[in-house]
């Protein structure tokens, strides 16, 4: 008898564990939404700022539509309605976004518009849908008008607490245990369940206690079972790639082929865009940039000990350790996930003299103790988008504090130089002087291609000591032939106040 009583007793929250489990649905939804939009268009604040506009818009729009629905006849089983759409919505997501997203990459707009048109075609509905749960319960719980501000307090306060627990739950335990299809699925079960629930314990289909209506269960099994059949389609992965989410990105491997030579390789991509590679029949290093990274030793021949701030795949630090055989390299790595995939995937050894710290580029700054010969930047939060904090003022002091006298920095700048699309790089060149004797600019393309975006080299030295860029034997000398000389437009210096890093970087793409 206490099991029927407790089982009657849930049956009777079912509208408040409905506003809960939405809340939570809601959130978890919201953040999953930044790893799909991820590897086509980048997690930059511009990404962000379209996800969270569209999703508050598309829940008040609910909100209004929910309450307009509930004053023209409320029922549990009309809200139960409600809950099953929203989750087809969410479930519709899988098969849709690959396709909406390559398509919006067809288009040359300013990522703000292909932000803001994937935000709504992928999470209006669903959001619509969710935003119309809270008001229709409301409707439903007033009973009585003399409690009406405790039911509504009530409600919303259940679903704020359910939207905590799923953002919380999602970033510390979700999205780094399970994939994001395989999450996004898992919300649009836990709705038709949660819907199918709430629609066979109504009053008006059940006996009070909330008993299914046993000719409903053999439909209801099935239709799970076609469910998850549908859920195991579209969340499988193809067999070549890794498709793995971290607690800070989500990371794609696969092997492509590379260059006019169609070498085997084997890529990383954090979010979007290109961040390691690596050849599979050699050690040589896939990407010219990162072979600028060596004019280090031409700066400053007493290269002992350096640090990276930025470890993805490990290209360069594997390059060092062989070129370097007595020197020492820290990396500074925020993603331990990512780690491990270099170790398992891209031959990324273990050496005493590769000291791998888990910590933001910019914390690491900001607590060493150690000094360094060269400290080489190559991070990037989204895109060619470097993390505002790399770029400041205030992170160029740390850099300077943590040099000796001879040392320098080598920061890998994805942008023009000359242009609307060199803001970035322009900026960076003057708020590194600031702080630096010297600063160059070293674009790796041609010179007379200033105004494309392209990896450019910015090289600051602590010391006032003039180098010689025009060797006669270096063999670093085509490499020094890249050196900017022209003058360069003015702009402003980039401060922890002031660092508009993905609006400049939406102006170069």
């Amino acid at each position: 008898m206490k099991i029927l009583f407790y089982l009657k007793k849930f049956f009777s929250y079912r509208l408040a564990i409905a506003v809960f489990v939405c809340g939570a649905v809601v959130m978890i939804f919201e953040l999953i939404g930044s790893r799909l939009l991820a590897p086509y268009l980048g997690s930059s604040l511009i990404t962000w700022t379209s996800l969270i506009g569209v999703i508050l818009a598309s829940l008040s729009l609910g909100y209004w539509y929910g309450g307009v629905l509930a004053d023209r006849e409320a029922s549990e089983r009309r809200l139960a309605l409600i809950i099953f759409v929203a989750g087809i919505l969410i479930m519709a997501v899988l098969p849709l976004n690959k396709p909406l997203l390559n398509f919006l990459l067809t288009f040359v707009w300013p990522l703000q518009i292909k932000s803001l048109l994937a935000s709504i075609w992928l999470f209006t509905p669903a959001s619509v849908a969710l935003g119309m749960v809270s008001p229709y319960a409301v409707k439903l719980r007033l009973a009585n008008l003399s409690s009406a501000g405790k039911n509504v307090g009530s409600l919303y306060a259940l679903s704020t607490l359910g939207s905590l627990v799923g953002t919380f739950s999602a970033g510390f335990w979700l999205v780094p245990f399970f994939g994001t299809q395989k999450i996004v699925a898992g919300l649009a079960i836990v709705l038709i369940i949660l819907a199918l629930w709430l629609y066979f314990t109504s009053p008006r289909l059940a006996e009070a206690g909330g008993n299914f209506n046993k000719k409903l269960i053999p439909k209801f099994f099935i239709f799970a079972l076609a469910l998850f059949g549908l859920t195991y389609w579209f969340t499988r992965s193809p067999a070549d790639l890794i498709d793995q989410d971290t607690a800070y990105s989500r990371v794609w491997i696969y092997d492509s082929m590379w260059g006019k030579t169609r070498d085997a390789v084997k890529v990383m991509r954090l979010d979007s865009g290109y961040d390691s590679a690596m050849f599979l029949n050699s050690d040589d290093l896939v990407f010219d940039y990162t072979k600028y990274y060596d004019l280090a030793e031409y700066f400053n021949p007493a290269l002992n000990k350096a640090l990276m701030i930025g470890g993805a795949a490990y290209s360069y630090p594997k390059h060092f350790l062989k070129t370097y055989p007595r020197a020492e390299l820290t990396v500074a790595e925020i993603d331990p996930a990512v780690t491990a995939l270099a170790k398992k995937y891209f031959r990324l050894p273990d050496d005493p003299r590769l000291i791998i710290k888990h910590a933001d580029g910019r914390v690491f700054l900001n607590a060493t103790k150690d000094k360094y010969d060269a400290i080489f930047v190559d991070a990037f939060a989204s895109s060619f988008s470097i993390p505002f904090q790399l770029t400041t003022k205030e992170v160029a002091q740390k850099e300077y504090s943590a040099l000796n006298d001879d040392g320098l920095v080598i920061v890998n700048i994805v942008a023009a130089v000359t242009g609307p699309k060199g803001r970035l790089t322009r900026s960076l060149y003057a708020t590194y002087k600031e702080v630096f004797p010297q600063v160059y600019l070293l674009p790796i393309g041609s010179v007379a291609e200033a105004s494309r975006v392209q990896n450019v080299m910015l090289v600051a030295l602590k010391t006032k000591i003039k180098p010689n860029f025009e060797p006669l034997t270096s063999p670093y000398k085509d490499f020094l032939s890249h050196v900017w000389t022209k003058p360069l437009d003015h702009e402003p210096i980039l401060t922890d106040d002031w660092a508009p890093v993905d609006y400049f970087i939406s102006q170069a793409l």
